[in-house]
């Protein structure tokens, strides 16, 4: 058999795989058309969309694949199917940390799925009021770096916000050099968040030591004032780049290869066990000798695994302080529950933000 035989059979193949998939997706998409039907005359439709079953739906994808395809790329083409499949029974509206282009946005995305409607907010805490107010079904906002650590302004809305976390987002950030200007030497200035201005600092100083830095209030913004000012470069991602048509002169400047952005998806609603969660609370304790080895006994008793604390200044008294703690496992698993029971009686007060499913890749 000739060569051009065999790529004519494999192409006709193809051919016939992808009519097959495209009836399959069709008949997910009906049965999810149906689901909406039998939702909405049963209950309220604000529950279309269950981050818990969906988080289960992707881990079980990702464990089955095979290849050729990574995980990853393959948890990603289904989670668009999902997105639009569940647009069709009724389209979600995503608050996220704003302009168009940022970080946050891409996070927005990844978790949701295209088939969504977002909406660009100023600031992390007009995320929190749109979502608290239902103008915005969920929002996304950052909470941690992997190389400049937490934001704080996100956990300190926490404290007086009644929303819940819903869900968790792990995004791999790569910083890219953005200018209308190819040759590094007639840059005099570089604009971005001062997050980023940071997780670039080592390659800023080798590279662009006289241009000045200057913070602004986001990535994107930097992106679309370049080709307003000569001489200007801006840190910012290929989605920035596209969308106000600068161009990527040096790609991956971060200082960081493996640099992290850990970002939280916030609700009205609680979440419920999807099999491998998370649980995030904030803990006040009195101000004596032990408090701190009060709180966490309960904890490790229990054998829970404590991803991260953070102490907060708690705004109530001078140097009064919170706690800010994650652990593995859903609030209403029998060790979370002992742990969070304990807790309540040692501690001033604990509030639990949400349990929620881990990041799926």
């Amino acid at each position: 058999m000739s060569s051009d035989s065999k790529l004519d059979g494999l192409r006709d193949r193809i051919d016939d795989l992808d009519e097959q998939i495209q009836d399959l997706i069709n008949e997910r998409a009906s049965c999810a058309k149906a689901i909406a039907e039998v939702k909405s005359a049963t209950q309220d439709s604000s529950d279309f969309y269950r981050p818990e079953r969906e988080a289960a739906v992707l881990r079980r994808i990702s464990e089955r694949n095979a290849g050729p395809l990574p995980a990853e790329e393959v948890v990603r083409l289904f989670r668009e199917i999902m997105s639009a499949c569940l647009a069709l029974e009724k389209p979600l509206n995503i608050a996220f940390l704003g302009p168009e282009g940022t970080f946050t946005q891409a996070a927005a995305l990844k978790h949701f799925g295209h088939s969504v409607q977002t909406l660009a907010l100023d600031g992390i805490d007009d995320v929190f009021r749109e979502v608290e107010a239902g103008s915005a079904d969920y929002g996304v906002v950052p909470v941690e770096n992997s190389t400049e650590g937490v934001v704080s302004h996100t956990l300190d809305l926490f404290q007086r916000s009644p929303l819940n976390i819903c869900g968790e987002v792990e995004q791999r950030i790569h910083h890219h050099l953005l200018a209308t200007e190819p040759d590094l030497g007639k840059i005099t200035r570089v604009l971005a968040h001062q997050q980023a201005l940071a997780q670039c600092r080592g390659w800023l100083d080798i590279n662009l030591p006289h241009a000045e830095r200057m913070p602004v209030s986001s990535n994107a913004e930097a992106a679309r004032t370049v080709p307003e000012v000569p001489g200007t470069a801006a840190i910012a991602s290929d989605m920035a780049a596209e969308l106000y048509g600068v161009d990527v002169v040096v790609r991956n400047i971060e200082d960081e290869p493996d640099n992290t952005t850990r970002f939280l998806v916030i609700g009205n609603r609680s979440v419920e066990i999807s099999g491998n969660d998370k649980t995030s609370i904030l803990v006040s304790v009195h101000n004596k000798p032990g408090a701190l080895y009060d709180m966490l006994e309960p904890i490790a008793q229990n054998n829970i695994s404590m991803t991260r604390i953070e102490s907060r200044p708690s705004r109530q008294g001078v140097w009064d302080y919170i706690f800010y703690i994650d652990m593995q496992g859903h609030r209403d698993d029998a060790p979370v529950a002992a742990a969070l029971d304990e807790l309540q009686a040692r501690t001033f007060a604990v509030k639990v933000l949400g349990s929620y499913p881990r990041a799926v890749l």
